[in-house]
């Protein structure tokens, strides 16, 4: 048997502002207890009475003194705390109740499914604390909801929404000294659901684990929000129809690590994907779902399968609509993002994360000639072929050739050089076209007013700074 360590996360760095980078763990070499909070397990509430109350070990119950570390610099990397949440079942089994341990190693085989065959799901959502001290949880039942759907794809059992939340709450509380002060960042939760036991060949595994720990991380933007700069990824593609990309599966982001390598290794904060069909088609970024924003209208790409229905995401959709906002989920092509007013992406980590730049097909890369024949005077739409190599297909609108062989080109804003060269025949005109594209900028530092106003309303409800009218909060 292998001790595996758990001193890894989903790291959020790759969206980050330069000015918050600094991955490093936080190891105190003392930890001084503060009495800023001075509350007791005893003070905590059930949402529901019909839920069964979460168990803290009375070696737990009364550390509620904030640990002493600098939350000032607290960034987005693991900082071990005091305990995790772990329960077993078998194949075809029920989840029971489970227990606290002290956060640490746990003993894996290496022929377990996980390690083997990638049968495994995670979650990420965070708990706040309030200015009196009481602690938010944000919609934890989503997160307990989208689970039993990933482990029904990946033929996993799974506990119930109601087993989820009282796991979920137990943890919290068993870390409580864990969470942030308020305005200082959150305590993240990252619940985990694996096949544990042991199989040689392909099978689902006889055995599953479903463990939680926890991490304090610091705000994702310390000064406001931040731009980053996406570049459109024209050759991995992140999900196909029929696979895993609508599930929180843990293969889903490993596939995603060499295509964002390359691309920050270029300066770039992170890719969006495109459809794997059609390649036109937005799907989302690495580990975020994309807005874009035209003329006050917000659209989103549709859930169909190949996209991760994020909780941020549909919060994100309910809280525009009653604010007022036309929200369409639909196909989004790459012209409608290069032709938005403002792109932003949201997470868990990030919340809303608006979008600076977007560069496509490699900024001042130059493209094949595309050759096109026409005839004199005709109006069409053209799909044109940008590159053999990458089958990119974008949708052009030709228009009013004259005598002269001019080309009106309508959409100017799509940032690109024509070049045109050799007009041969007569009555047919052959056109050879040369493509340029550049970095497209939103606005003047990327920060739209839509995003802006989502943000500060997602996170104000999260945090408690504004009443909850749609009942998302859970207050322990």
């Amino acid at each position: 048997m292998a001790g595996i360590h758990l001193y890894s996360s989903r790291t959020a760095a790759t969206l980050l502002p330069t000015s918050f980078t600094d991955q490093r763990n936080f190891f105190p070499s003392s930890l001084k207890l503060q009495n800023q909070f001075p509350l007791s397990y005893s003070h905590v509430h059930l949402a529901s009475t019909s839920r069964r109350e979460a168990t803290v070990p009375s070696t737990c119950r009364d550390t509620s003194e904030l640990v002493d570390i600098s939350w000032d610099n607290l960034g987005f990397g693991l900082v071990p705390t005091d305990y995790m949440y772990i329960t077993k079942c078998s194949q075809g089994g029920n989840f029971s109740k489970g227990e606290l341990q002290r956060f640490g190693n746990i003993e894996l085989s290496p022929s377990s499914g996980v390690l083997n065959y990638g049968q495994g799901l995670f979650e990420g959502l965070k708990a706040y604390r309030k200015q009196d001290g009481s602690i938010l949880l944000f919609r934890p039942e989503e997160n307990g909801l989208r689970m039993r759907m990933g482990a029904e794809r990946m033929c996993m059992p799974s506990p119930t929404v109601d087993q989820f939340v009282e796991a979920v709450k137990m943890t919290v509380l068993a870390n409580k000294r864990w969470v942030p002060p308020p305005g200082k960042g959150s305590l993240y939760i990252r619940p985990l659901l694996m096949g544990s036991g042991s199989v040689l060949g392909l099978a689902p595994a006889p055995e599953y684990t479903f463990l939680i720990y926890v991490s304090p991380v610091g705000n994702y933007f310390k000064e406001g929000l931040a731009p980053i700069n996406l570049v459109v990824e024209n050759e991995f593609q992140r999900a196909t129809p029929g696979g895993t990309g609508a599930v929180k599966a843990i293969g889903n982001y490993a596939s995603v690590l060499k295509a964002q390598t390359a691309a920050q290794a270029k300066g770039y904060s992170d890719v969006l994907y495109l459809d794997s069909v059609h390649k036109r088609y937005l799907e989302e970024v690495s580990s975020c779902n994309v807005f874009v924003v035209k003329d006050k209208i917000i659209s989103t790409p549709a859930i169909k399968g190949t996209i991760l229905p994020g909780i941020t995401r549909k919060t994100i959709i309910d809280v525009a609509r009653s604010q007022g906002f036309q929200v369409d989920e639909c196909y989004i092509t790459v012209e409608e993002l290069l032709e938005a007013d403002e792109v932003f992406c949201t997470g868990t980590a990030v919340v809303v994360s608006p979008v600076g730049s977007i560069t496509y097909l490699g900024g001042d890369k130059e493209l094949q000639s595309i050759s096109v024949s026409l005839t004199l005077g005709t109006t069409l739409e053209l799909a044109c072929i940008l590159s053999a190599a990458n089958l990119l297909v974008c949708i052009y609108k030709l228009k009013d050739l004259t005598k002269q062989r001019c080309l009106s080109l309508q959409q100017e804003t799509w940032r690109k050089v024509l070049d045109f060269c050799s007009c041969n025949g007569s009555g047919v005109d052959h056109i050879h076209l040369n493509f340029h594209f550049c970095r497209v900028a939103y606005g003047d530092n990327g920060i739209g007013v839509v995003s802006q106003q989502l943000y500060s309303m997602l996170t104000s409800l999260q945090m408690g700074l504004t009443e909850d009218k749609m009942g998302w909060t859970l207050e322990l």
